[in-house]
Formats: structure tokens, C-alpha cells, sequence
């Protein structure tokens, strides 16, 4: 038979109002008290009810994470750096992989919600989710408008695309390709591609870009830059919106019997340890992951606490160009 609360009392020898001060932290209890409760709890191998706290306490103790796959570098560590932070702090994590699916994203948050959890990050991008803008509810976004009223965190994406593309002008590049993902998203990640639209007009250049589709999909990846290749034979620079997409190009080209970098330059964007680690030569854009992260929860615990008023709508972190051999030999 499961322990109760009146179980650990007794066997503590204090009162179950005592048990529930010393679970909850409240008020003066002795060491001597907190020692005998906490030994009474090991010996009937007895756990809070954090359902009944939460009820208590009126919060959970819950954050929901929402990302579009935990299998991209990127999410994989944002989520670690989240997670661990929010630990920190004392607070849980449930975590969702939408998969890039509108319905599965909308599962989840009316599943956040029944859960009452203290709040909710947001780094899917679906468009048109009705609860994220439930006042009763903290939400804080990366890399995504969700509303007017909800903040949003990233990276500089407007001088990251500007670093990328001066870049690849600097080594010589001529016919410059960006591949990013759909423009009808609205993210501020489409800053990227304004920037380098901006650079390339500015040096006289026509900018042309690839949209992939599902960008968390690599096939959709390969798909995109057959065209690509198909259609701009003369392409000899590349800057693709994010690492994965730079590595299925690089992968594509050297099948095609081109040479990286001396025919064709690759930028990428993100700079994870994963990308860093299996494709170590890339040039890329390097965001603040663990700042973002770090930057959201702060923002979320701030709305948790009731201080919605004076909050940044909108962060964007500085971000780094990390300079490896796929845009030529490094000085």
C-alpha cells in the first residue's frame, strides 16, 4: 500500500500540517523538524504529490518547449541549454516535437495547457496557433512572430546575411546563390535573406534565392539543389540559411564533380558543436545558442511573475562568422 502524508507524520512524530510545511517550504521549521520528515519520507519511500503542490502552490513548476525536431543541430541544442537552465531554476520541462505539422503543434499546446504549465517556449513554426495568445499564459518565442504582445528572441539574422554575402563578394564569388527557407513564414530568420538581397544589389548583383519547403527534411534539401545546379550551372558561391542545408549542398557538389572551395564557396548559418564537430572546414554564422536560450527563460520567468510591463518585444543577439576552408584557404 502507497504512504500518505499522515504515514511520514506519524512516523516523524509531528503533525501532517508540519509534513506539508516542510514539502512546501513554508515558514520557520527547524533542522532538527526538516531531518526527521526528510528521513520518515526516504524510509516509506514517500513522494510529494506535485499535482496536489501545484494545486497548493498554484503553479506547476512546468515549462513547455515546442520545437520543430530535437533531430536538428540547432533545436537539438537549444533544448539542451533550455532544459538545463530551467532545471536551474526548479523548474521542469516537457518537451514537443512538432515535426513541422500545424495539427501535432496544436496537440501539443492544448496538451501544455491542461497540463497548466507555467509558461511556454515556442520555436516551431506553424502559423495561426489561437493559444499562444491566452493572456492567463507566459509565452516567448525564438526565432518566430506568434503576436504584437508576445516577445521574440534570436539572432542578428539581418547582419549575420550581411557577413555571409560580403564574404563570398570578398573571395571572388560571382554568381552568389542564398537558400533559405519560405518566405511566407515571417520569421525574423527571413532577415537573412533580406540581407543578402541588400548586399548583392549593392555590389551591382542579381540575387537569386532557392526556397526549401521543409527545411527539416533532407531530402527536401536534395531536391531543391538539383534544381539548383540545374539552373544555375555557373553558381560559385553559396549561402545556405542553415549548416544542414550547406552540408547536403556541399555533399551534392562533390558528387557532381565539384571542387569546395576553389569552384564553389559555402557559407552556412548556426554554428552548432554538432555541425562543427562533423563538418569542421564550414564557414559559418555562428549564433549565441546558449545566450538565446538563457534570454528566453529570463523572458519567461519575468512573464511568470507577472512582469509583462517593459518587456523587450523583441532580441536579437550578436552573432559570429567562424571562417573554415569552404570559402577558400584562410589567412
Amino acid at each position: 500500500m502507497k504512504s500518505n502524508i499522515s504515514d511520514v507524520a506519524k512516523l516523524a512524530g509531528v503533525s501532517p500540517t508540519t509534513v506539508s510545511r516542510v514539502m512546501n517550504n513554508r515558514g520557520y521549521i527547524s533542522q532538527e523538524t526538516r531531518d526527521k520528515v526528510d528521513n520518515a519520507m526516504k524510509e516509506l519511500n514517500y513522494f510529494p504529490n506535485d499535482l496536489a503542490r501545484a494545486l497548493f502552490n498554484k503553479r506547476t513548476n512546468l515549462i513547455g518547449l515546442i520545437v520543430p525536431t530535437t533531430t536538428n543541430p540547432f533545436f537539438g541544442e537549444l533544448s539542451f541549454h533550455i532544459e538545463n537552465i530551467c532545471t536551474s531554476l526548479g523548474y521542469k520541462v516537457l518537451l514537443c516535437n512538432s515535426l513541422s505539422q500545424m495539427e501535432k503543434e496544436q496537440s501539443y499546446a492544448d496538451m501544455l495547457m491542461r497540463n497548466q504549465v507555467d509558461g511556454i517556449i515556442v520555436g516551431a513554426h506553424n502559423r495561426g496557433i489561437s493559444n499562444y495568445n491566452q493572456r492567463n499564459i507566459a509565452v516567448v518565442a525564438i526565432d518566430r512572430y506568434l503576436s504584437k504582445t508576445i516577445p521574440v528572441v534570436g539572432s542578428d539574422n539581418y547582419t549575420g546575411g550581411t557577413l555571409a554575402t560580403e564574404l563570398l563578394i570578398s573571395k571572388g564569388c560571382k554568381n552568389i546563390i542564398h537558400m533559405n527557407g519560405p518566405v511566407e513564414l515571417e520569421t525574423p530568420a527571413t532577415l537573412r535573406r533580406k540581407a543578402y538581397e541588400d548586399v548583392m544589389e549593392g555590389h551591382g548583383r542579381q540575387a537569386i534565392t532557392y526556397e526549401v519547403r521543409d527545411p527539416f527534411r533532407q531530402q527536401n534539401h536534395y531536391e531543391v539543389i538539383d534544381r539548383l545546379f540545374d539552373e544555375c550551372p555557373n553558381v560559385d558561391g553559396l549561402f545556405a540559411s542553415n549548416d544542414l542545408v550547406a552540408a547536403s549542398f556541399i555533399a551534392e557538389a562533390r558528387k557532381r564533380g565539384k571542387d569546395i572551395p576553389n569552384d564553389i564557396k559555402v557559407v552556412g548559418y548556426d554554428g552548432t558543436e554538432t555541425c562543427q564537430i562533423l563538418l569542421p572546414e564550414l564557414t559559418t554564422i555562428r549564433q549565441p545558442i546558449a545566450l538565446i536560450a538563457k534570454t528566453a527563460v529570463e523572458l519567461l520567468i519575468k512573464e511568470i511573475e507577472g512582469e509583462y510591463h517593459d518587456l523587450p518585444l523583441e532580441t536579437y543577439l550578436p552573432v559570429e562568422l567562424i571562417e573554415g576552408n569552404t570559402t577558400g584557404t584562410i589567412a
